[in-house]
């Protein structure tokens, strides 16, 4: 009964605490495209490239998100 109880638990905690913006998304660091201290990541799933200057992957899905035009 305890080990239903702390499974049960642990997947109402894995919902509460996961990412939901990037949940449909599978960053993948893209070692070969890294440019001047950012480091280049692709989305396996819809094919986004982001840079980041933090190293880590993006927070946030591309998506639905509009290209910025400089």
């Amino acid at each position: 009964m305890i080990i239903v109880a702390g499974l049960i638990i642990a997947f109402v905690l894995v919902l509460v605490f996961s990412n939901r913006a990037t949940r449909n998304c599978r960053w993948r660091a893209v070692r070969s495209g890294d440019k001047d201290g950012e480091a280049m990541y692709r989305c396996a799933a819809c094919g986004a490239v982001v840079f980041t200057s933090t190293g880590k992957e993006p927070l946030h899905c591309r998506v639905n998100q509009p290209e910025k035009k400089e």
